[in-house]
Parts: C-alpha cells; sequence; structure tokens
C-alpha cells in the first residue's frame, strides 16, 4: 500500500487564515505550498484519484514527483503529529516486545519507544485509521501517540524488530540441527521471550561485549558494554521484570525458583551466521535478581600480529620474542583490555605441525584447529594450576594460560618456561615493568623472573574514530605544549561527532594500544635486583614506546583522539 492522506475534498489552495487558525489543510494544498508539485499535476493526481480510488499521496510518488518521506511529513503536520525516520531510529525491544509480529504486520505500525512508562510511541503508515488506532491501544493496554513514517521505512523497521532466528544451541555443546530449540515462534506469544531475543540480537549486532538486566525501584534498565563503554538498550516495566529473568535462567539451565543465591551459567545461541556462547551469572540485589550476559563470539575472530595494530617497532620485539625456543611471554592490563587476542595471534605464528599448542582458560574464547583446548571447572576441580600440572605431562611444545592468578600458578609456568617450553600467559598489572613485582608479590623469586621471561606486553583499548563522521581539527597550542610538538608540524588530528553509523558516540570499534618490553641483557639483571622505576627506565632507555605515547601516535594519525587516549591512560599525555 502506498502512502496515505485525509481526502482532499475542499479546493487545493485554502485562504492564508486557514494556516493561521491551525486547520487541517488539505495534502494538496501542502504540496502546493512546498513547491513539491505543479498546479497542473495536482489537478491531474485528483483526477485520476476519482477515476481509480487510488490515495493522493500514493499518486504523486508514484509518478515520481515527491519522495516518499516527503509525503509521509507532510501527513505528520497535517494531522498534528510526529514524523520518525524508521531507517535511524532506534527501535526499544521493550516497545515492540508489546505487541505481537502478526499484530504489527496486520496493522502496519510498530512501537518503537516509550514516552513515558504508560505512553508509547507508535509508527503507523496511515494516521487516518481510527479503528487501527483503538485496536491497538487496546492490544498494547498502553495509551499511543502515533507517528508517521513510509511504508518501505516500517517494512524495514518490522523486519528488523521481530527477528526468529536466535536460536538456543544445546547446553552440550551439540551444533547440529538436531541440536536446536528456536526461542522465537513465527507468532512470538511469549513477550518475554521475544524481548530478551530481540536484547541479545541488538547487542551483537551493536558487537556489545556485555548484557546487564538491572533491577531498580519501578523497573529493569538493559545496558551493553560496547567497546568497553556502558549504553542503555531499553527499560522494561516493572510487570515484565519477572519473566525476562525466568526466560534468561531457562535459557541457562538454571534454578528458577531460587532467588536468593548468585547462580551462573552458559547457554549456545546462533544468530543467523554468529553462533556465540553467553556466560549468564544471576545475582541477587535489593531490588530482584540482576542478571548480567558476557557475550563471546564462537567463530574465533582472531587476528595476525600485522592486523594487531601494533607499531612497526613493537610488532618487531614481540616477533622476536616468539621467535626463541622456549621463555615466557606476558600480556598484562586490566580485564576486557584485549590480552588474550594479543596471545592467540601469537598462537597463530606458533602453530605448525611440528609442535604440540595447548591452552587452559576461563573461558576458552576463540577456538582453534590445531590446539588443545581445556576450559578450568573449579567445580570439578579443574583449576589453573591442576590443568596446568596435567598439561606439562601431556608432552607440549607451547602452552598458553589463561591468566596467572595465584603463586602455584605462577610457580608452574615459570618453570615450564625454564624446561623448554613456550609460555603464554595473561596477568592483572598496570604495566609491563610492574609485572615483575606483582610476581615477586604472588612469591615467585626474582632470579627465576630474570632468566625465563623473554618479553612483557602491556596493553589497553581505546575507541577508534568512525570513520563516517569523524572531522578534522586543529592541534590547540596547550596540546602542542603537552606532547611536545613543534609549531611547524602538521598532523591528522580528527574529533569525534556522531552519526547514525556510530549510535551518535562518534566511535566505532577499538584499537589497541600497546608497550612491548624486552628481557635481555642489563633488564635481568634490573629484574634481579632493581625496582620498578629503574626497570621502566631501562625500557625506556632501550626504546620501549609507552602505552601514552603510542596513544598519541595513533591520535596523531586520525585513529582515535587525545581525550580518549587520556581517558584510557590517564589525565596527562605527557
Amino acid at each position: 500500500m502506498g502512502d496515505v492522506e485525509l481526502a482532499d475534498t475542499a479546493h487545493p489552495l485554502p485562504s492564508a487564515e486557514a494556516f493561521d487558525k491551525g486547520a487541517r489543510v488539505p495534502l494538496g494544498s501542502l504540496l502546493l505550498r512546498e513547491r513539491l508539485i505543479t498546479v497542473e499535476q495536482l489537478e491531474w493526481a485528483l483526477s485520476d484519484r476519482e477515476a481509480t480510488g487510488r490515495r493522493l499521496g500514493e499518486i504523486v510518488v508514484s509518478q515520481g514527483w515527491v519522495k516518499p518521506a516527503a509525503v509521509a511529513r507532510l501527513l505528520a503536520e497535517q494531522h498534528g503529529l510526529d514524523y520518525v525516520d524508521m531507517t535511524a531510529a532506534q527501535i526499544d525491544p521493550a516497545a515492540a516486545a508489546l505487541l505481537p509480529e502478526k499484530f504489527a504486520r496486520r496493522y502496519i505500525a510498530l512501537p518503537f519507544r516509550f514516552i513515558t512508562p504508560e505512553l508509547v510511541h507508535v509508527a503507523v503508515v496511515d494516521p487516518t485509521n481510527v479503528v487501527a488506532s483503538d485496536d491497538l491501544r487496546l492490544a498494547l493496554g498502553l495509551n499511543i501517540r502515533l507517528a508517521v513514517t513510509t511504508s518501505a521505512e516500517l517494512t524495514l523497521a518490522l523486519n528488523r524488530a521481530y527477528r526468529t532466528s536466535i536460536d538456543v544451541i544445546a547446553n552440550d555443546g551439540a551444533d547440529d540441527d538436531e541440536g536446536l530449540e528456536n526461542v522465537v515462534g513465527e507468532e512470538a506469544a511469549a513477550p518475554a521471550i521475544n524481548l530478551v531475543n530481540a536484547v541479545i540480537a541488538r547487542a551483537i549486532e551493536e558487537r556489545a561485549s556485555d548484557i546487564h538486566f538491572e533491577p531498580e525501584a519501578k523497573e529493569m534498565v538493559v545496558r551493553a558494554r560496547v567497546d568497553g563503554m556502558m549504553r542503555t538498550l531499553t527499560v522494561i516495566p516493572k510487570g515484565m521484570r519477572s519473566a525476562v529473568v525466568t526466560r534468561l535462567k531457562i535459557m541457562a539451565e538454571l534454578d528458577i525458583a531460587e532467588r536468593r543465591a548468585p547462580q551462573d551459567g552458559r547457554v549456545s545461541v546462533r544468530y543467523g551466521e554468529h553462533p556465540m556462547d553467553l556466560r549468564i551469572a544471576v545475582l541477587p540485589t535489593t531490588h530482584g535478581e540482576q542478571v548480567v550476559l558476557r557475550l563471546m563470539n564462537r567463530l574465533g575472530l582472531r587476528f595476525s600480529i600485522d592486523e594487531l595494530g601494533m607499531s612497526e617497532d613493537a610488532a618487531e620485539r614481540f616477533t622476536r620474542a616468539l621467535a626463541q625456543p622456549y621463555g615466557a611471554i606476558l600480556t598484562v592490563g586490566p580485564t576486557g583490555s584485549g590480552k588474550t587476542t594479543t596471545l592467540y595471534a601469537a598462537l597463530g605464528v606458533l602453530n605448525r605441525d611440528d609442535r604440540v599448542l595447548m591452552t587452559i582458560e576461563d573461558p576458552v574464547e576463540y577456538q582453534t584447529r590445531g590446539v588443545a583446548q581445556i576450559e578450568v571447572n573449579p567445580k570439578s576441580g579443574l583449576t589453573f594450576a591442576r590443568g596446568l600440572r596435567t598439561i606439562l605431562r601431556s608432552d607440549p611444545d607451547v602452552l598458553l594460560v589463561g591468566e596467572i592468578r595465584d603463586e602455584e600458578t605462577a610457580r608452574i609456568a615459570v618453570q615450564a618456561a625454564m624446561t623448554g617450553h613456550m609460555v603464554l600467559a595473561t596477568l592483572h598489572t598496570h604495566n609491563a615493568a610492574s609485572s615483575i613485582a606483582r610476581l615477586v608479590d604472588m612469591g615467585i623469586e626474582p632470579s627465576l623472573l630474570a632468566t625465563s621471561i623473554n618479553c612483557i606486553v602491556a596493553q589497553r583499548l581505546a575507541r577508534r574514530l568512525c570513520m563516517y563522521c569523524r572531522q578534522p581539527t586543529e592541534l590547540d597550542e596547550a596540546d602542542r605544549v603537552e606532547l611536545g610538538l613543534a609549531d611547524d608540524v602538521e598532523h591528522d588530528l580528527h574529533r569525534a561527532v556522531g552519526c547514525g553509523e556510530c549510535a551518535a558516540t562518534g566511535y566505532s570499534g577499538r584499537v589497541a594500544l600497546y608497550e612491548v618490553m624486552t628481557v635481555n641483557g642489563r633488564m635481568r639483571r634490573l629484574i634481579e635486583s632493581g625496582s620498578t622505576d629503574e626497570i621502566f627506565a631501562e625500557a625506556v632507555q632501550q626504546g620501549m614506546s609507552t602505552l601514552r605515547h603510542d596513544g598519541i601516535r595513533l591520535a596523531l594519525a586520525g585513529v582515535s583522539t587525545l581525550d580518549e587516549i587520556r581517558r584510557v591512560t590517564g589525565d596527562r599525555l605527557s
């Protein structure tokens, strides 16, 4: 169906007083006012309408005289309603879940956002259909405010809102079609199921790493972590909160009757061609149960060292350390800084047919061909330390330790590095130099660290500028002084703006900042007897670029912004 409008029974050119008094002006007059058609075209269109019964808006669009969006805007004005561009609008999953798909398509309408908890915005093509509006109010159980859009845009929005391709994969790990349970039926009978799947689908599309279902006094806020920053996805009415939590528990095979104790589980889902593992943690709070989902891509999105974004010097240092026959390589930084991704890039270099590679992780993040991967399970007694001992009895050449958390794990890893194995491991420390003090605090002798470690890579993740909307900006005098840059040197500095491609944030994706500390010569002697400051100074003296300087490199190249680099490395960049 084309776009519709109130029948033009009046003269197409009303007086100026009609406009001034707010009378409902015929669509034909609005088209003339905007100079979108001529009087002759309007007369022809009105004659065609009399002969065919088609709507005026449909006629002028079919003739190619006016674009559909322009007609929709004038229809909204004619009826005192909002116009909405549904290609750019963010669809609130909680709002869409209120209306089953079959009714949405029957009425050609979509609830897309809450104006207030009792008032929902509904996109329609035909604002004159009073019967449909009344039916929508009854179906939703809420007051509605209509917004006008085009039929093409609304069709696309309906397809986005009512996704039926989220499938739960059996928790035993089977990934064949027989292990699938479709969790969104064609009828979308259960609003909670539809809502949960819409939230997960949107989070996957926006590349989120986590989804938080956070109960509050009167509602439940759903937020997602995208590019390291939290972003609100929707607000769930209090009446649906219990059903949503129950659905999430059922997916993870948790106890739905237990509401006072923490629970955790996992489930695998498929969204289109994207198989995902979801770690689900349930925690009781003062306002009810909070649920957090960690999203992990089962496709194993790995990078080569060239694709990590290291500077040429840092990549050379890292590759040189990997070329050693044995020893330890550590990646350090806070949670979510990309440490495991860097180690898997290293694993790709070391993965050869003449070697045995094994990992122990919590959880296994990237499934990799040619590598035996073990996942810790404390409930069954499989800890990092116990699993590492078993791995060392299995004749490995290369082993990856997902995280060094305690003295026992650290000691086994160091001893393995000293006895002919290449050991890759992560550690939570602030920078490369402070990693030595952290391991010493765990109880490892400095002399063992000096002889076993080849390289330490510290890293952070900064948001990458959106390439669609970033804008060049000049480096002001204060920044030049802070960075120590000459006035006559030009740099490609850019600022974040925000557009539809980046959800108005100005950023899309992330880029890693690295400092690579090579351990050799004088550095080994300092590890045995020097302080963290002395180790850091020696690393810089040997040419190591710090995290801040690597971030400045990215900002001056137009990849990120100075503000973003300051956020992830500290207030000052000097």
